[in-house]
């Protein structure tokens, strides 16, 4: 018998459990997330948009809906959409960069819909939106010229990025637009954190993407996945007093 199968079940089933107890929770009443400082700037750099007559640019990053990094995709979706119904609000020019054609129809689809509930529908330009090139350079060569040809006075810069995160961050910085990024890349974290003005850092873009689309089973899922790091705080600090003490018990536990 392999060592850690029972150990390992048992946890998938503590983990699947607490994320089900959130869900029905947030069904019910949805949960508190904290203020996430990237999320809140939003209205802010929209505003300065607005006052200055300029635009503001966004994009989802470099990355498809058919890869593992589809999750911060969706939630880069989502910010978008909110940008978008506070552009329409409030008659902003909008420019949408998408590198993958399948993500193409999703932010189409989502701006245009931002629009309509704000009852915009036919201020919304189809060039809104544009696609550029699923080849990363290609892509970042396009982002950078919109960035520079608009003067854009805000930039939000969300989803899963590469090398060309750094190039978008000083693009920003170079016509004076305020920056928001967000990724859950943890190679490109520190160089939108040392360029931008604000930084969603790994799971908070996620969370702000739930937080937007106030999803009883999104958000639930993430007060479920909060209780499991507490548990496995809790777990990890017993563990390592046992294991100071000299007891073997909770190896004996997690090797079954």
């Amino acid at each position: 018998m392999v060592s850690g199968r029972v150990s390992g079940f048992m946890a998938l089933l503590i983990i699947f459990g607490t994320m089900m107890l959130g869900i029905e929770r947030a069904k019910k009443q949805l949960p508190t997330i904290r203020k996430i400082a990237g999320l809140e700037a939003i209205d802010e750099a929209v505003g300065r948009a607005t006052e200055m007559g300029k635009p503001i640019f966004c994009t989802p990053g470099w990355s498809d809906i058919t890869t593992s990094t589809a999750a911060p995709t969706f939630a880069a979706l989502d910010i978008i959409h909110h940008v978008a119904r506070l552009a329409a609000r409030f008659d902003t020019k909008l420019v949408v960069a998408i590198a993958y054609p399948n993500v193409f129809p999703l932010a189409e689809q989502v701006v245009r819909q931002a629009f309509v509930l704000e009852g915009k529908a036919d201020v919304y330009e189809p060039g809104t939106v544009v696609f550029t090139s699923p080849e990363q350079y290609a892509y970042a060569a396009a982002c950078l010229g919109i960035i520079q040809r608009e003067k854009v006075t805000a930039t939000v810069l969300v989803g899963h990025f590469a090398s060309e995160a750094i190039n978008f961050a000083e693009a920003s910085a170079a016509v004076g637009a305020i920056s928001i990024a967000g990724t859950e890349s943890t190679t490109q974290l520190p160089f939108f954190t040392a360029a931008c003005d604000y930084t969603m850092i790994g799971e908070e873009l996620l969370a702000a993407g739930a937080y937007i689309s106030q999803d009883p089973v999104r958000l639930g899922s993430i007060n479920g996945q909060d209780y499991v790091k507490l548990f496995s705080f809790i777990w990890i600090l017993i563990g390592s007093l046992l294991t100071t003490i000299g007891s073997v018990w909770m190896k004996d536990i997690l090797t079954r």
